[in-house]
């Protein structure tokens, strides 16, 4: 089974043996796909590629690592790394369904999404806090493009 993420995609974790774990509103389930596959198909499902998509966050935003991307833009559909994306453990996270995060302690940071389900990474506060801000900063630019 291919998956596309959508605006009911919370997050997508990697799983063992080169599968993912999605979380969506009210389902989670193991797709035999890495997410980094998930955002390839997803950008392709949209009609551009990945490459496609990180080079204009990069142009954008004038960032050259972790750039979030944009899967889908009529819908602001913003998807973001917390990691490299070539790394296995690297999760994606949907900047719109973000509620807030919390430091759990050096290396863990607990994501609450807007429904109120977590996931705890293994990624520090500061850097998902980073994250967090350079996707917010995209979505604005991209909504102030839209509206000139």
């Amino acid at each position: 089974m291919k998956y596309e993420v959508s605006n009911g995609t919370l997050a997508i974790v990697p799983n063992e043996n080169e599968s993912s774990l999605v979380y969506e509103d009210e389902n989670q389930y193991v797709v035999d796909q890495t997410p980094f596959s998930i955002m390839e198909d997803s950008c392709k499902y949209f009609g551009s590629t990945y490459e496609g998509r990180k080079n204009g966050a990069r142009d954008i935003l004038g960032a050259e690592y972790k750039v979030p991307i944009v899967i889908e833009d009529s819908n602001n559909l913003i998807v973001f790394p917390t990691t490299s994306p070539s790394a296995e453990d690297c999760v994606w996270i949907s900047l719109k369904r973000v509620k807030k995060i919390e430091k759990v302690d050096s290396f863990a940071t607990k994501v609450i999404f807007d429904n109120n389900q977590e996931i705890v990474v293994d990624c520090s506060y500061r850097t998902v806090e980073n994250q967090l801000s350079r996707a917010s900063r995209l979505d604005l630019i991209l909504r102030n493009h839209k509206n000139s």
